[in-house]
């Protein structure tokens, strides 16, 4: 006869044994509009710190702009960060940073300049949504660049999952230093 604890035990390790990365979240709807992962990373918004923090981890730092009602900004969490493959590379080789391309909350970017979210995307030129920046590994390689040398790449508007997760798969093995995201694309069909 099974005890009522070695039940509640046995259904205790079974669900430990659940392998994390099958577990998934969902987006959630934030209060500013916009669709968001629980994942995602929570920042003081200092781009210098997020980048070095995203280092110790032996992460990159991505930044996904978007814009509250954009419908291909929903459809890249409801459909490409809804499928598990994809939502497991990202989280164990970046962290994401999201920025609202017209927001207000107060930026410091890797030069020390203070802007708003607005103005940050301004600065970097970004002008669609949503838009992924991917930055150089270290702090100290961006010293005195230009805000748009200090990105290794840009992948802007919506893509289907199969390039969503090459444009990652594009960062994650530094495959910027032999050729473009469109090369690697063509040769990872």
């Amino acid at each position: 006869m099974l005890s009522r604890r070695l039940f509640v035990a046995g259904c205790a390790s079974s669900a430990l044994a659940l392998r994390a990365p099958d577990v998934r979240s969902a987006a959630v709807l934030t209060d500013d509009g916009l669709y968001s992962q629980s994942w995602f990373l929570q920042s003081f918004l200092e781009f210098g710190d997020d980048l070095q923090a995203a280092a110790d981890k032996g992460k990159r730092l991505a930044i996904i702009w978007e814009l509250r009602g954009c419908p291909y900004c929903k459809e890249t969490h409801l459909v490409n960060f809804a499928k598990p493959e994809i939502e497991n590379y990202i989280k164990e080789r970046f962290e994401i940073l999201q920025l609202n391309i017209v927001g207000s909350r107060e930026v410091t970017d890797f030069d020390g300049e203070k802007l708003s979210e607005k103005r940050i995307a301004e600065k970097y030129g970004v002008r669609f949504t949503p838009t992924f920046q991917f930055f150089r590994e270290r702090v100290a390689d961006l010293a005195g660049m230009k805000p748009r040398d200090r990105e290794v790449t840009r992948a802007q508007g919506y893509l289907e999952p199969r390039h969503f997760l090459a444009m990652f798969r594009f960062v994650a093995e530094r495959a910027y230093e032999n050729g473009t995201l469109r090369d690697f694309l063509k040769a990872n069909r």
